[in-house]
């Protein structure tokens, strides 16, 4: 998936489903080192893509929060 169109899926999900995403994101990327450990990793750019995504996710669910400080 493209950055921008998964940047667009994540705008639209609730913190709880953001929160789900990001845990899937590390159990992925530990998954990615620990292969990346015993054997070659096929593509190793794709470590740098998952922490990547990680970090967007975070950055939504900041914003997210920020917005629902600021609304009270």
């Amino acid at each position: 998936m493209k950055a921008k169109e998964y940047k667009e899926k994540i705008r639209k999900m609730s913190v709880e489903e953001l929160r789900a995403e990001e845990q899937e994101l590390k159990a992925q990327l530990f998954r990615l080192r620990f292969k990346g450990a015993t054997t070659p990793i096929d593509n190793p750019v794709q470590v740098r893509y998952i922490k990547r995504d990680i970090a967007r996710v975070r950055t939504v669910i900041k914003e997210k929060q920020l917005q629902a400080a600021n609304e009270q």
